[in-house]
């Protein structure tokens, strides 16, 4: 971790998340100066970049953290062009779920959570690559992306994540598809399932902790293979993810592998392109397939100081 001492901080703001900017400026500026920091430098997002051409520039101006201000979204744009680099990326979080914030344990105070930007301490902890775009808490394809697909737009702006919830609802009795799914190069698993997740977190939004195994740092992967059989099979699921339940079978399989090759055959049906996708809550281009892999130790992250964790949500 820098001291502090002159160093550039760079905010990375996703302005559709921030409802009043003059107050996070002045917030940013404030807990900089308290640190010991040079006034930070502003980088709004844009709807042609979501932020990681705004965390390069950051690089290039020799920036010594570069704090997103947004959704996971925001968080894995920044990532993206963070990752390697060495520089920390510290998280405001101000989105709908804000998985990667709740699996460091970030504050939602804008003050604690800027606390932890200047003076909490370094945590590497891994990525996922999929398909060459990195994600930092979940990758998925089938029901898991549908669902973020119906809970994106003013409904998921104004309710967060019970936005998820809704949309949730709509999706539960999607036709299942028959998935051919590689762990670390083994023998395909063939599964008739509603979706497969790959998470480096394993919460959802709302905080329900579908992989209860999931580490951010453990070097592996966790797999999630979903195929409730019904309205009936989708409440004992939910149940087991509530209570934290290990118990696996074949409604709710879990794994772990640090490469995943997914297969659906024949799941976008004709003319529709293939299954819907998503990484951290944002949907990339329909396919039938998706190939993730681990990169350990790729970002390093401020994440807060033991024992000083402050939950709560952020309104800016």
């Amino acid at each position: 971790m820098s001291n502090g001492a002159g160093a550039l901080p760079a905010v990375v703001v996703n302005g559709a998340r921030v409802r009043d900017p003059a107050r996070l400026r002045a917030a940013c500026q404030r807990a900089a100066a308290a640190a010991g920091w040079q006034s930070p430098l502003l980088l709004p997002t844009t709807p042609d970049d979501p932020g990681t051409g705004q965390a390069r520039e950051a690089v290039e101006a020799g920036a010594a953290v570069v704090i997103a201000v947004g959704g996971d979204g925001t968080v894995r744009a920044c990532a993206q062009a963070l990752a390697g680099t060495g520089v920390p990326l510290a998280i405001v979080p101000a989105g709908s779920a804000n998985l990667t914030a709740h699996a460091l344990g970030l504050p939602g105070r804008v003050g604690s959570a800027l606390a932890v930007a200047f003076a909490g301490r370094d945590r590497r902890i891994d990525l996922g690559s999929a398909d060459g775009a990195v994600f930092v808490a979940m990758a998925g394809l089938g029901l898991d992306a549908a669902v973020v697909g119906g809970a994106l737009g003013l409904t998921k702006r104004l309710t967060g994540w019970p936005a998820y919830a809704g949309a949730a609802a709509g999706q539960l009795l999607r036709q299942p598809v028959t998935f051919a799914i590689r762990l670390d190069g083994a023998a395909p698993l063939t599964r008739h399932a509603r979706c497969v997740t790959v998470g480096n977190s394993g919460a959802l939004p709302g905080g329900f902790a579908i992989m209860p195994d999931a580490s951010l740092d453990d070097g592996r992967l966790d797999v999630v293979v979903l195929a409730p059989s019904g309205l009936l099979g989708w409440a004992d699921v939910g149940r087991r993810v509530a209570a934290g339940s290990r118990r696996d079978d074949r409604q709710l399989e879990r794994y772990q592998a640090s490469t995943v090759e997914i297969r659906a055959e024949g799941g976008g049906g004709p003319g529709r392109g293939g299954l819907p996708r998503q990484l951290d809550g944002e949907l990339i281009e329909p396919s039938d397939r998706l190939s993730v892999r681990v990169l350990p130790g790729a970002l390093l992250v401020r994440a807060p100081l033991r024992g000083r964790q402050e939950p709560g949500r952020i309104t800016i």
